[in-house]
């Protein structure tokens, strides 16, 4: 990446991911949910947490829980347990899914390329996530900040994902998200 790029692209590793589906607004769930990330469960399209756990949600049944991937079989027998005789389905998914991290004043502007989602700080702000597609591939990305977002996809196309993010960041062909 030359210094000119509209944002930095990096890929994470030390994420664990765990789908967790059921009855989002039961309390068995909710109280799940805090103990395992000390987080309540976020309302529509929401992610509550921090770079070390967080809780987004994906559907009217189904959340991503984020911690670090040590973490990942304690938190899910946790939830497994916490939740038994109830409805749900707990799986840690962190070996199907690949995290980027977007950095750089620029990431809606290289998100803003791939992406038909309105990324306009006044349509996506801090601590939003969005679930659409980043080119051709499914994705879900959400903002950490003014100058920077993170973004899940399948692992199986990390590699494609990675170039079209380093793509998107060249500077030439920015779109005036900014």
């Amino acid at each position: 990446m030359s210094d000119a790029a509209l944002a930095r692209i990096s890929r994470e590793t030390g994420r664990a991911m765990i789908t967790l589906r059921g009855d989002l607004a039961s309390r068995p769930l909710a109280s799940a949910v805090k103990r395992a990330v000390g987080q309540p469960v976020p309302g529509p399209r929401a992610i509550l947490g921090d770079d070390d756990r967080a809780v987004a949600w994906m559907s009217p049944d189904e959340l991503l829980i984020l911690c670090p991937r040590g973490e990942a079989a304690g938190v899910s027998a946790g939830l497994s347990k916490a939740l038994q005789g109830s409805f749900h389905l707990v799986a840690d998914v962190s070996d199907a899914r690949a995290v980027f991290r977007i950095r750089g004043r620029g990431w809606r502007e290289v998100l803003a390329k791939l992406t038909p989602a309105d990324l306009s700080p006044a349509a996506f702000g801090e601590g939003e996530l969005r679930r659409t597609r980043l080119a051709q591939v499914a994705a879900a990305f959400w903002t950490g900040g003014r100058d920077e977002a993170t973004l899940v996809c399948f692992a199986s196309v990390a590699d494609y994902v990675q170039a079209l993010l380093e793509n998107a960041a060249r500077p030439e062909s920015a779109v005036g998200v900014l």
